[in-house]
């Protein structure tokens, strides 16, 4: 036994130091199991996945801001060979995420957030951080050596993962968490990289403050690049330190904040959910485009994606989607979702349900290790699409969710309520405040009702009480 374990170690042994690679950060050797050729072909293969999934703003402007600032500050960075890309895509969640190989993602909902080019300046350079310091591809190192994988959690059980979506590779990167000393560099280089391109990476540690305030408001989980790290003001502080001291180091006599700028730049970005993509109103989810509704399972947390409709029970135990169907006949829709998922079918009736054609099937998917997952499917036509319901949950608690199901599929119908046809999407309206005061008496004077004024308060990334001066922009919402 000893003359057989000796030769196994030795080659363990070589190949971790053949696996060894310097950082292009530190100039240290770490442990990497992917290469750089490894990565970009993982970032192309992952970035049509994330924008399907999320799908991109449409703001031109806003996206050549974004572009011009990325390569800007690319070229600065650790690693200028790599190539590129940076979108805004349309999610009204406060997050920015990056994944190998150079592909870095803002949501409008960050973008509504910062009041200033420096915040986002920071919050940039943190995230191109990730990529230059190689974070992912460590974690992807590390997951593969622990022989864990690179599969994501979703807020259900695994073996629903296929239903969601989620597990993919490309969004499954988005849910990777990075450690605290990550995060640390990538603050590090957040300030070093914003500082570089002549912004004030002052800014950057007082959107902390915004994030923490908008986790407290919520209750949500806040971003990547905040949740690893659980004292913000021990972070502003230490990112405020970085900022004196990157300032030194460039000589730069004044450094940009531009506030009103950006503010002029996205008057009229689209706050919070855009109904066009669907909608949630007194548990009916609506879809003004598609013009279809149907009632939401009582107390279920719901995801809605430019893909599909996920909604989960509170005990992670059932879920349903929404999604369309393959165009054609009924049959070979409902032939292309047993298809799709891997399902036999054990029992199937054709009908109507309020007044749409209907094929309603019970099928099961046998997985060996977590046993059998059952489903309840409704193929329905509704005006020229075709579209899937499909209830899940293992096969021993199918009897108790099959009712919560069959319920909420059978509200599925037309929507022919003008009012919700017509429905507008939020917006930030940039006003300029009519005399000295505090922030609050300025939005109460432009008509701001009581119960939004802490929302907006962390809109404008002020306080209530903070003083404005007449000629000052600030934030408001309206439709």
């Amino acid at each position: 036994m000893k003359t057989f374990i000796q030769p196994i170690g030795f080659v363990f042994l070589f190949f971790l130091v053949s696996s060894c690679a310097k950082n292009p950060v530190t100039g240290k050797r770490d442990l990497m199991l992917m290469s750089e050729g490894q990565e970009v072909a993982m970032g192309k293969q992952s970035d049509p996945e994330i924008v399907k999934f999320f799908g991109i703003y449409d703001d031109k402007n806003l996206q050549k801001f974004i572009e011009e600032k990325g390569q800007q500050m690319a070229a600065v960075s650790h690693r200028k060979n790599l190539t590129y890309e940076f979108k805004i895509v349309d999610s009204p969640v406060v997050n920015a995420f990056a994944v190998p190989g150079g592909y870095v993602y803002f949501t409008r909902g960050i973008m509504a957030h910062f009041n200033n080019e420096a915040e986002f300046a920071g919050v940039l350079g943190h995230e191109i951080g990730h990529i230059t310091a190689r974070h992912s591809a460590k974690q992807y190192s590390n997951a593969m050596l622990a022989q864990i994988g690179l599969v994501a959690g979703t807020v259900l059980s695994p073996e629903f993962a296929q239903f969601a979506d989620l597990a993919q590779s490309g969004i499954g990167l988005l849910f990777l968490k990075f450690g605290r000393d990550a995060e640390s560099q990538s603050d590090k280089l957040g300030v070093e990289y914003s500082t570089k391109i002549n912004y004030d990476a002052h800014e950057m540690s007082g959107f902390f403050e915004t994030l923490e305030r908008l986790q407290g408001q919520s209750g949500e989980e806040v971003p990547d690049f905040l949740s690893t790290h659980p004292n913000p003001a021990d972070r502003q502080a230490k990112v405020s330190k970085l900022a004196d001291d990157w300032k030194r180091k460039t000589k730069a006599s004044s450094l940009n904040v531009n506030r009103n700028s950006y503010l002029k730049m996205i008057d009229g970005i689209v706050y919070g959910d855009d109904p066009k993509q669907g909608f949630i109103e007194q548990n009916v989810f609506y879809h003004p485009v598609l013009k279809f509704q149907f009632d939401i399972p009582q107390q279920w947390a719901v995801q809605n994606t430019p893909e599909q409709v996920q909604m989960a029970s509170k005990d992670n135990k059932a879920m349903m989607i929404l999604t369309l169907a393959p165009a054609g006949s009924l049959e070979s829709a409902a032939d292309a979702v047993l298809k799709n998922y891997q399902l036999t079918v054990v029992d199937s009736r054709k009908g109507t349900l309020n007044g749409q054609p209907l094929i309603a099937m019970i099928a099961d998917q046998n997985l060996e290790e977590q046993g059998s997952i059952r489903t309840l499917i409704y193929v329905i036509q509704n005006a020229k699409n075709n579209y899937a319901l499909i209830g899940v949950s293992s096969a021993s608690l199918f009897d108790n969710y099959a009712p919560v199901f069959k319920g909420s599929m059978e509200t599925f119908k037309t929507l022919t309520d003008d009012e919700k046809i017509n429905r507008q999407p939020e917006r930030i309206r940039i006003k300029t405040v009519q005399q000295n005061g505090t922030l609050a008496q300025a939005l109460k004077n432009l008509g701001a009702p009581e119960k939004r004024l802490e929302e907006l308060s962390i809109l404008n990334g002020m306080q209530l009480t903070d003083k404005v001066e007449k000629g000052m922009l600030i934030k408001t919402i309206n439709r």
